[in-house]
């Protein structure tokens, strides 16, 4: 299986982010009305970000390798790229630099008993883990009641993206806000792909959503990137109804690659006595099950 192409990431990054970037918001004189290009000149850039046009030109080809972090960090102030944008540029560069570009350690496909165990100790809160390509790795008793809509199929190992993009319509039923969550989830694979365009399981899977998918198609052609981060989530669960829920998203240093996601809700609102609801509900779904299990 090919790995996702680098020097063609970096040449439809750049691109794509000198397309976006006005004369007149980078602060250069338009002179004349009749731009050939959208965007700045790549001798627009060059010259924002103090390098000879040639040398620009190459790195937009795709050739990063030879680019210090000061001209990195130039070129992201040129093109006003926002912290995840300028992450994702350091890590093309960092796969142009070595030979076959730098082996990132493989995420754990199972969580350890450990982890587990610290998921069930959060009662109160849905929490579980993923990997960057949002495959659902453990989930917590409450999570598993959260998102039940999500793990409906059980055909194949859940992935919260393969819902979003693959079964639309039970995912604009779930999520009120499917159209970011769209981008968010589009954004956050590109951004993966950046750090290990080696992974097997990614290519898989943006190759499976580009092929299944025209929207994950014009999403993945943005070149957006997203980090996992803090924000809010809002769903419409099938049994306690809407519920807005605070999202903390936590990278776990001790397994490189996962993430750890939390979702609380301030005590005395309507979302957290839908979860107490919805916990209520989950126990009496499992009680259902064992006792069935026992006839």
């Amino acid at each position: 299986m090919a790995m996702i192409d680098p020097r063609t990431e970096i040449k439809e990054f750049l691109s794509s982010r000198r397309a976006r970037i006005t004369p007149e918001r980078a602060g250069l004189p338009a002179y004349g009305g009749n731009r050939r290009v959208k965007g700045l000149r790549r001798e627009e850039v060059a010259l924002l970000a103090g390098v000879s046009v040639d040398y620009y030109v190459r790195m937009e080809r795709g050739s990063l390798a030879g680019a210090s972090d000061g001209v990195l960090d130039a070129l992201a102030s040129a093109l006003h790229l926002d912290e995840a944008e300028r992450d994702h540029l350091f890590h093309l560069a960092r796969q142009s630099r070595a030979p076959g570009g730098p082996r990132r350690r493989r995420p754990a496909v199972t969580v350890r008993p450990a982890l587990q165990r610290v998921l069930d100790a959060v009662t109160d809160a849905p929490a579980w883990i993923c990997n960057g390509r949002y495959d659902v790795l453990a989930m917590n008793h409450l999570a598993r009641a959260l998102y039940s809509p999500v793990l409906a199929d059980t055909r194949r190992p859940a992935n919260t993206a393969r819902f979003v993009y693959l079964e639309p319509e039970a995912a604009k039923s779930f999520f009120v806000d499917y159209d970011r969550i769209a981008s968010d989830v589009a954004a956050k694979l590109r951004m993966e792909a950046g750090r290990d365009p080696h992974d097997e399981g990614l290519i898989a899977l943006v190759g499976e959503l580009s092929t299944r998918s025209e929207l994950f198609r014009r999403r993945w052609a943005s070149q957006d990137v997203r980090l996992h981060r803090s924000g809010r989530k809002r769903v419409h669960h099938p049994v306690v109804g809407r519920l807005d829920l605070d999202v903390e998203s936590m990278e776990m240093p001790a397994e490189p690659g996962l993430l750890l996601n939390v979702y609380t809700a301030p005590v005395g609102t309507a979302t957290a006595d839908g979860l107490a609801v919805l916990a209520s509900w989950a126990a009496g779904q499992e009680l259902a099950t064992e006792n069935q299990a026992l006839r």
